[in-house]
């Protein structure tokens, strides 16, 4: 539309500067053709002399000159051939011997006027000068010569431009206008669509598409994320539903299996290597069993947000612990002033026993685990740093995932699944897990709860 628009002001523009101009050069070879011819009766000067006596005619021709430069402001004058005024004004005007004025005298001196004279623009002070012959017996015998101001000229033709400038900007506003309301059309539904997608992708699937507006292929495209999108919950309805129905079902007889197992053991002797092996795995399957069904749960439940006390959140779960760090000899300190945000207290609780404990297991006697609580602009933060033996880079990126535990803390107790189940709370709660190294040895694990009131609380 732009480009359109500018295809057909400029030549519009250019059109009403040629015309103004235009206009402007007829009435100056009006005027011209007017001294012509009064000029034509001015008895010829003798050749090879000068006048020193103007007669009648002569004198007739002088005062049209100056009144016509006093009324219009317009040099003119009637010059032989040899440069030498027949009659002009004003008085202390001659001809130059180069510039617009020769060449146009020169012109007319070949019985060729200067009506073309070169465009004249609004931003150029330029002046315009027209020449006609004045012929007697078909010989030139002198030339009239206008040298024209163009002020008023350029003048009106900046206000002829001024609709044309006018109505380009109302054009432009109009189609910027019917632009913006199409591409909001369009771009409508792309916005809903990107924020539902964050929306699922933050844990929140029943989040849907509402199929209205915009082009026939978006909302073709909204209905096909529509219908991926129940696929993948249902589809992760029936994996969570599996875990925790195989979790549920295999604990019963696990637990009927432990028990005969002790039943056995009363007629071993108290001694016997594969029955304690066999108690160990058993219980080390059931902790499994248990830690998949709260998994599940917390990739089911929905989050009870609240506004929360994060630091005394915190400092309750560090009192809790304190006991269990004493007895491995680990000091376990805290930072938590008071720090709000909306969380849920129970899913939260349980994400910080899982590191807490999961810091304590891996930090060696003597070392600590330290729990500071902070705001920062629009989180909550709860950091836990201990003083183990850290992760490797490439470990960093897996801890967190299912059943994954590194190679070197196979010997370590544990199902793999206790920091799985932390993310899932906290991804539930609209929080974050993220790990670090803490230098100069061990890991640092930041949790992050947002401070503002999420929308729908």
């Amino acid at each position: 539309m732009a480009g359109v628009l500018l295809a057909l002001g400029f030549p519009l523009a250019v059109s009403v500067a040629a015309a103004q101009q235009q206009r402007v050069v007829i009435d100056r070879i009006d005027d011209t053709a007017r001294f012509a011819a009064l000029a034509q009766f001015v008895t010829e000067r003798p050749s090879g002399s000068r006048r020193t006596v103007k007669d009648e005619r002569q004198e007739t021709l002088q005062s049209e000159l100056e009144r016509y430069w006093e009324v219009y402001g317009i040099k003119a004058g009637v010059f032989y051939r040899d440069d030498e005024p027949m009659a002009h004004a004003p008085a202390d005007w001659y001809l130059s011997k180069s510039g617009d004025v020769r060449r146009a005298f020169e012109e007319a001196l070949l019985s060729r006027p200067g009506h073309d004279p070169k465009q004249v623009w609004p931003w150029q002070d330029g002046r315009l000068v027209v020449a006609s012959p004045v012929i007697r017996d078909g010989d030139v015998i002198a030339v009239v010569v206008t040298d024209s101001p163009t002020a008023k000229m350029r003048s009106e033709t900046l206000r002829g431009w001024l609709p044309i400038a006018l109505g380009e900007a109302a054009a432009m506003l109009m189609a910027v206008g019917a632009a913006l309301r199409l591409t909001g059309w369009v771009l409508h539904p792309v916005r809903i669509l990107d924020a539902t997608t964050h929306d699922i992708a933050t844990g929140s699937l029943k989040s849907r598409v509402a199929v209205a507006g915009g082009p026939p292929e978006l909302r073709r495209l909204a209905r096909s994320f529509n219908e991926m999108a129940d696929n993948v919950e249902a589809v992760l309805e029936q994996q969570r539903a599996f875990v925790a129905d195989a979790s549920h079902q295999l604990r019963n007889p696990l637990s009927a299996l432990l028990l005969r197992i002790e039943l056995l053991a009363l007629e071993l002797p108290e001694d016997n290597e594969e029955v304690a092996s066999v108690r160990t795995e058993g219980k080390r399957l059931a902790q499994v069993l248990d830690d998949l069904l709260d998994l599940a749960l917390a990739e089911h439940a929905a989050a009870d947000l609240q506004l929360t006390d994060i630091g005394a959140l915190a400092a309750e779960r560090v009192a809790a612990w304190r006991p269990l760090a004493d007895e491995k000899g680990v000091r376990l300190r805290e930072e938590c002033p008071a720090v709000t945000a909306w969380a849920d207290p129970v899913a939260l609780s349980s994400a910080l026993d899982a590191v807490i404990d999961n810091a304590l297991k891996f930090t060696p006697e003597g070392e600590e685990v330290t729990v500071t609580v902070f705001a920062n602009g629009e989180k909550s933060t709860i950091v836990i740093a201990d003083r183990g033996p850290g992760l490797a880079e490439e470990e960093l990126t897996r801890i967190g995932d299912r059943f994954w535990r590194s190679n070197r803390h196979q010997n370590v107790k544990g199902s793999g699944l206790g920091l799985s189940i932390s993310r899932a709370l906290l991804a539930a709660a609209g929080g974050t897990i993220a790990y670090a190294h803490h230098e100069p040895h061990g890991l640092r694990v930041t949790v992050t709860v947002p401070r503002s009131e999420p929308p729908g609380v």
